[in-house]
């Protein structure tokens, strides 16, 4: 998952300005901060969204973002 294809996600999932809002100010405990700290240290976008969407209970079916290739096809 490209950061272009993650941003996108956040914005179709979450809203414009709620997806900013949990980039920087929601903690995701498995990955010892913010989304933008994870990613700031280099964490691969795909780990920092599927750790937001297993946090916030995003359903299985949208947690490949509207407009993502579901990597199991």
């Amino acid at each position: 998952m490209r950061l272009s294809e993650f941003q996108r996600a956040m914005g179709e999932e979450f809203g414009a300005v709620y997806a900013g809002v949990l980039m920087r100010e929601h903690w995701l405990a498995p990955l010892g901060g913010t989304a933008n700290d994870a990613l700031d240290r280099g964490v691969p976008a795909r780990e920092v969204w599927m750790a937001l969407c297993a946090d916030l209970q995003v359903p299985e079916e949208r947690r490949h973002g509207r407009g993502l290739i579901d990597p199991r096809e």
